[in-house]
């Protein structure tokens, strides 16, 4: 076995590795390539919606392609540049406006690696006669055992990445490879300067590329001119607070920005998009004790439906920590009952579920919340 646990030597494997045109992507090309195997760099043209096509931290668009073949030159690899605008934008962008105007809170990132990246990038890898597809996220994979891989947290714990890579299958695990997930961020910027990478000191990507300065709202209103319908603002009980010019300036858990004269900090609970509310609350009022899931991807070794009363962790923003829970499978449907209450869960987000609160826990899968039954919410919620 080769250092990708492939039954070839390094100069017979093909990789084709994503080069996004940033430090990490650049390093894993050139570190497979200093290694001796046949590397072939790629990039995906996803987007080009001007401000973001020129800020500082964007990726898969204008500088960063220049700076991808830039890099695949200085290594010395084949490096193709393909247009899958049209597919990013129904797959990824359509999809997010669409969950906005339903009142989620979406994660497009999640929806891009699993069918844009590990989908349509997989298969133009297998095309390309290639054994593996690398990429240059933080985030760990392993054989396990019973056969297959498994997935894990990475080494570094401020880079992991296994949040948004949840709903990649058994199968495309097998495909893949992460050679980032045992290097700090840190050591990986010192292979860049070391391979003589112009992209060493790069800035990172941000998490949403198509979302320029990070304004949702201002996405949503151009793809969907008619979106901003106004509206109430309600307590938990439905009297009448204020008005709102759009659910889409919202999202559960904000303070910010309600414009309420009450006397007391009250969040958003959750939107009402059939009646256009949304509805307020003090924040014992976000505490979420269970959660619905939908479009569950299962990585664990045991059967999905024998999981019933699994002792587990979960994250339910890739922002926080795992924390404990049990998984309840009936009826087959996957419910989250979380030990501690979690404050501001949203449907749209993604709860990821993990083996153990370690910090290179297996990623057991996960999936879209569908519905959260807040604690003092409930009989609301319900109705």
């Amino acid at each position: 076995m080769n250092s990708l646990d492939l039954p070839k030597a390094p100069h017979e494997t093909r990789v084709v590795v994503a080069m996004s045109g940033g430090v990490d992507s650049s390093v894993v090309a050139g570190l497979l390539k200093r290694a001796g195997y046949d590397v072939v760099g790629v990039t995906l043209q996803l987007y080009d919606h001007g401000e973001a096509t020129h800020r500082r931290g964007a990726c898969c668009a204008g500088q960063d392609i220049h700076d991808a073949r830039a890099a695949a030159a200085h290594l010395g690899i084949p490096h193709y540049v393909l247009d899958y605008e049209d597919r990013f934008r129904d797959a990824v962008i359509d999809r997010f406006a669409e969950s906005y105007l339903a009142g989620e809170t979406p994660i497009p990132c999640v929806e891009c690696n699993r069918s844009i990246k590990f989908r349509d990038l997989l298969g133009l890898a297998r095309d390309l006669d290639a054994d593996a597809l690398a990429t240059g996220h933080y985030v760990a994979s392993r054989p396990l055992p019973e056969g297959g891989r498994g997935l894990y947290r990475a080494l570094d714990p401020a880079r992991d990445q296994s949040y948004f890579l949840y709903a990649t299958t058994p199968e495309q695990l097998a495909y893949l490879r992460f050679p980032l997930g045992e290097l700090p961020k840190d050591e990986t910027r010192a292979l860049a300067r070391e391979l003589g990478l112009a992209v060493a000191e790069k800035p990172d990507s941000q998490d949403i590329c198509f979302v320029p300065q990070g304004r949702y709202s201002d996405v949503i209103a151009r793809l969907r001119p008619d979106a901003a319908r106004p509206g109430e603002v309600v307590d938990l009980e439905g009297r009448v607070l204020g008005r709102h010019e759009g659910i889409i300036h919202y999202t559960v858990g904000q303070r910010r920005g309600l414009k309420l004269a009450v006397g007391e900090p009250l969040y958003v609970v959750r939107l009402e998009p059939d009646s256009a509310r949304v509805v307020v609350g003090p924040r014992s009022a976000l505490a979420t004790s269970r959660i619905r899931l939908g479009d569950v991807n299962w990585l664990g070794s045991q059967a999905l439906a024998a999981v019933d009363g699994l002792p587990v962790a979960v994250r339910v923003r890739s922002t926080r920590e795992p924390r404990p829970a049990t998984l309840a499978f009936r009826d087959g449907a996957l419910t989250v009952e979380l030990a501690t209450p979690e404050d501001g869960v949203s449907p749209g987000q993604a709860c990821v579920i993990y083996a153990d609160e370690g910090p290179r826990a297996r990623v057991l899968g996960g999936g879209t919340i569908a519905r959260v039954d807040a604690l003092s919410a409930r009989p609301a919620q319900a109705a």
